[in-house]
Formats: C-alpha cells, sequence, structure tokens
C-alpha cells in the first residue's frame, strides 16, 4: 500500500498523532509520503523519522498573548500559493491520501479523484459534542478547510454520536513511549502554553515558589527567571519524559497533548486560546466529562488554587487508536469506517453520554453530509 500523509503542523498535536501512525504503518510495510504545511520550515525538530518529508505553506493562525489575531491572519494568508501547491501536488500515484486537517493533500486527492480519508479531532465537531461558541461561519470553515468523503474524529468520548459509513467518532490517538511510565511522580508542574507571552507566564508562576515548572513552548524571556522555573528547549523525547514524570499540566486547549495526559492520570489545568473555537469547545467538553479543570484567565492566584485544590472526579484509560487504525488501513476497506466504533469498548471509564446542556446542544453543524 502507498500512502500519501498530510499533517497539519501549526500544532505540534498533529505532529505526534503522525508519529504513532507512522509507526505502526510502517512496522507493516507501508510506503509513506508526508506532507507538512502551516509551519515555516525552521520551525520544525526532531523530524527525522518521517524521512524526506516535503513541506508546503498551507494555512495557519497568527497568535499573539493567547489570542488568535484575525487581520493579521487574513494578511499572511496567501491563497494565490495555497492554489498552486494544491495544483501541483501528484496524489495519483497513491491508493489512498490521508489528512490530518491538512489542506493541500486534502484538495489536491479531491481534485485529480484519489480516495482521501480525514483523521483529527477536528472531524469529530460534526457529531453531537460540546461545541462551545461555535457559528456558521466556524462550521462551514471546519468542514471545507480539509474535506474528505470518509472521515474519522478524535475524542475524549464518543458522546452517543452515531456511526456510519462515512464518518464514526474514536478514542484518542496516544502517542506515548511503551513501558515508561512513572510509578511516582516527581515534584514539578509542566507548562505548555505556546500561544501566551513567556514575560506574562514568568509573571504568573513567580508567585509560586513552593512549586517547581518546566515551561515547554515558549522562547525564554531576557527577563531574570526564578530559580523554580526553568525553560525548557524544544525536545519531542525531553517534554514525554516530563510529562510522564511530571505531577501536573498546566497547558492551552490542544487535543493531543490533552489526551496524553489524560491517558497518565494527570491533573490538568486548561485555559484555551482566546477566540480559537476549537480549543473552547475543547474546555466545555472537559467540563462536561469532569476531566480537567478549565479558565478563561489565568493568575497567580488562579494557578495556586489549581494546585492546592483540584482532583481529578473521572479517570481513563485509552486503547491503541494507532494500532486499530493502521490494521484497518491495511485491509483497504476505507470505504466504511463505522467498524471501528468498537474501540471504544475497550476504553476503561463509564460510556454513558454525560447530560449536555441545551445551550451545547443547540450548536450542531447545518451543513449537508455532502459538503465535507
Amino acid at each position: 500500500m502507498r500512502l500519501l500523509y498530510g499533517v497539519q503542523a501549526t500544532g505540534n498535536g498533529h505532529i505526534s498523532r503522525a508519529r504513532a501512525l507512522r509507526h505502526h504503518l510502517a512496522a507493516a510495510g507501508c510506503q509513506i509520503d508526508f506532507v507538512f504545511s502551516g509551519r515555516a520550515a525552521d520551525k520544525f525538530f526532531d523530524m527525522a523519522e518521517f524521512g524526506n518529508y516535503e513541506l508546503r505553506k498551507g494555512l495557519s493562525f497568527v497568535t499573539e498573548a493567547g489570542r488568535i489575531k484575525l487581520w493579521p491572519t487574513a494578511q499572511q494568508a496567501d491563497l494565490a500559493r495555497l492554489w498552486q501547491d494544491i495544483s501541483s501536488l501528484n496524489t495519483r500515484r497513491y491508493d489512498l491520501v490521508l489528512t490530518d486537517y491538512e489542506p493541500v493533500t486534502a484538495w489536491a486527492a479531491r481534485r485529480q479523484g484519489t480516495p482521501v480519508l480525514a483523521l483529527g479531532h477536528q472531524y469529530a465537531l460534526q457529531a453531537p459534542v460540546p461545541l462551545g461558541g461555535f457559528g456558521w461561519w466556524h462550521r462551514r470553515l471546519l468542514y471545507n478547510f480539509a474535506p474528505a468523503r470518509q472521515s474519522i474524529g478524535l475524542h475524549w468520548h464518543h458522546f452517543d454520536s452515531k456511526p456510519s459509513d462515512r464518518h464514526v467518532v474514536l478514542p484518542p490517538v496516544v502517542h506515548l513511549p511503551q513501558g515508561q511510565i512513572a510509578t511516582k511522580p516527581e515534584p514539578f508542574v509542566l507548562v505548555y502554553l505556546p500561544f501566551e507571552a513567556a514575560a506574562e507566564i514568568v509573571d504568573w508562576l513567580q508567585p509560586l515558589g513552593n512549586w517547581r515548572f518546566r515551561v515547554y513552548g515558549a522562547t525564554k524571556p531576557l527577563c531574570r527567571q526564578a530559580r523554580h522555573i526553568e525553560f525548557m528547549p524544544a525536545s519531542v523525547a525531553g517534554f514525554q519524559q516530563d510529562l510522564i514524570a511530571c505531577q501536573a499540566v498546566i497547558s492551552n486547549a490542544g487535543f493531543e497533548l490533552i489526551s496524553e495526559a489524560l491517558q497518565l492520570n494527570k491533573r490538568i489545568l486548561v485555559k484555551p486560546l482566546s477566540g480559537q473555537p476549537e480549543q473552547q469547545a475543547n474546555a466545555a467538553a472537559l467540563q462536561q466529562l469532569r476531566l480537567a479543570d478549565c479558565c478563561q484567565q489565568l493568575s497567580s492566584e488562579r494557578l495556586l488554587a489549581f494546585l492546592q485544590d483540584y482532583q481529578r472526579e473521572r479517570q481513563v484509560q485509552y486503547p491503541d487508536v494507532a494500532a486499530a487504525i493502521s490494521q484497518w488501513l491495511l485491509k483497504g476497506q476505507w470505504f466504511d469506517v463505522s467498524p471501528l466504533a468498537n474501540l471504544w469498548q475497550q476504553c476503561n471509564f463509564s460510556l454513558s453520554a454525560p447530560q449536555l446542556p441545551a445551550a451545547q446542544l443547540s450548536h450542531q453543524p447545518a451543513l449537508a453530509r455532502s459538503e465535507v
């Protein structure tokens, strides 16, 4: 089987998911070519396992101090370049295009008639899940950004969504080293707030001298830091080791890191990126499932309250979803995604759907499936 795998690289979570699937697919003899978009070439790190991957500019959001900046985002969008990348990418030599919310590969495959399968958290937002502040414009962008006829959404709960041959919601793809789970956490907190200003992170953490913090995803500020705050370099292995060893996680509301932290049974505080509806939806889901503490603004006082008092109300363990998807893909039956729904039976927490407030259920997709 020859596979073209497109990965949205604006967030490390998409890349982490690709690492997990690449491991299983390559071990089974699948030939995989990777296309990454949405990130400058000099911002990638630890990418050797992806071989001679290709880069495309794609589309991404501009953020500043924890908020999405819509006007700079529109200014940097190069639609002519996007169309050129879509038109020049040859997908006909592949059996399947797999897109993790990556627009160049998805649209190129659609134009050339190559089978395309979508995989990612964004595709779970077609289902009746908590959607936070999603509006009509957000939904249309979501479903047309990287479209596919068949899609696999990933979420922390199925929320009683009904699988079909074209769409299914599955548990998260969790990428963690095997056999390295810490039995006793070390006395530090992992902080991953890549969309927040580094100086502001220091201001929040400075008064909390009774805790140690290891900060990833932020450039070390020029101002002097206290001894209890370490700014760590970008590293896949180093980050995973600290995630396994830490006592708690403080992060934005991205999907993949939270999934890994849940699998490791960490205490979690999330601050969703302002103006980013997917992260707002993630925070709403975590609160509904009682799996993490959530806040819209961070401060020293808010962090202190979390560190002193918060305890997870529920625990969850997910199966090896990457292995299951890989085995299913290699059978060549991607025209029907519904058989994968049985993975929920391998989770070890209650699968009864939480009661969703009517306000959350009212924001369901209004687009016809044919538009996806």
